[in-house]
């Protein structure tokens, strides 16, 4: 990766600002509540499919 003084300086503000947009979101995450009753394993929706008796569907 190059090094970051050798972008313009739009980019360098630029990079700057995600930088702080990502301190500040991880600042505000909070943890996933507990599923009372739900399935066990991988969150289906974060991995894109569900599995019910054996057969995976996406949507």
């Amino acid at each position: 990766m190059s090094d970051k003084t050798d972008l313009p300086p739009a980019a360098q503000r630029a990079l700057a600002e995600a930088e702080d947009r990502r301190r500040a979101a991880e600042a505000d995450a909070q943890p996933l509540p507990v599923e009372l009753g739900g399935r066990k394993g991988p969150e289906p929706v974060r991995y894109g499919d569900w599995e019910k008796k054996g057969l995976a569907i996406d949507f």
